[in-house]
């Protein structure tokens, strides 16, 4: 990777990453964050183990939670905000080469919350530490488990409020800029319920900062993937402006 080039990605594995990190090191990302998978430093699996050697993890079980894992030559410091009862988020700055950037890393769950589930999740978030997403070069990436079109008509933290309040902060979806389509009118589904293709959602993104141009975003292909996932990775190649 180069100082100035940037691949990320995003991709909920369904467990079991011990037996799929060939499949996340085939994406080659240089940022690639991974939900519902193992901490790597509580598995017996030495090859999971060796893969993971730049990473950081957060999950309230070693078999479950989330993980951040990065190229060498990348750093990885967590920044530690108070996040509980928040699920779940891991806050990072990056460094390469004397720049840094934050990213948050994300899986937004219900948090035995009967308000503030998933979005909800981010929105709360955003009213604690909106100054960590304030860098001109942030990254924010997970899955969400949210759409605009679940939007509930009487409620202020909707997905189009939680967009619109990236927005804000300079956060545009890379998706939905490189593939010019509207929040809740995607073509591409990211998941698909028990597997099944009739089921399509999206509910996986990659914001970006005002700092890095867009090149290129995909999503991985249903044929491809289901296989493994109910979801699908989305990743984004960038290029870092200084």
């Amino acid at each position: 990777m180069s100082p100035e080039k940037l691949k990320i990605a995003t991709w909920n594995c369904n467990g079991a990453l011990r037996q799929k990190w060939p499949l996340a090191e085939a994406l080659a990302a240089d940022l690639l964050v991974v939900q519902e998978c193992e901490d790597p430093a509580q598995s017996k699996d030495e090859a999971y183990r060796a893969w993971a050697s730049n990473y950081k993890w957060v999950g309230a079980s070693k078999n479950k939670g989330l993980g951040v894992f990065a190229r060498q030559g990348l750093s990885l410091e967590l920044v530690p905000l108070k996040l509980e009862p928040l699920e779940l988020f891991l806050p990072i700055m990056v460094g390469q080469d004397g720049f840094e950037w934050s990213l948050l890393a994300t899986w937004t769950k219900r948090a035995n919350s009967p308000t503030f589930g998933y979005i909800g999740q981010l929105w709360k978030f955003l009213q604690s530490h909106r100054a960590f997403l304030a860098h001109p070069a942030a990254l924010l990436l997970g899955d969400l488990n949210s759409n605009s079109k679940w939007d509930v008509w009487d409620r202020w933290w909707n997905h189009s409020d939680v967009v619109k309040e990236l927005k804000g902060l300079g956060l545009r979806s890379l998706y939905h800029e490189h593939f010019d389509e509207l929040q809740g009118c995607e073509t591409r589904p990211t998941f698909c319920m028990y597997r099944k293709q009739d089921r399509p959602f999206h509910i996986d993104y990659a914001f970006a900062g005002p700092h890095w141009d867009l090149e290129k975003v995909e999503v991985g292909q249903l044929a491809s993937w289901l296989t493994y996932s109910d979801h699908m990775p989305l990743m984004a190649e960038l290029v870092i402006r200084r």
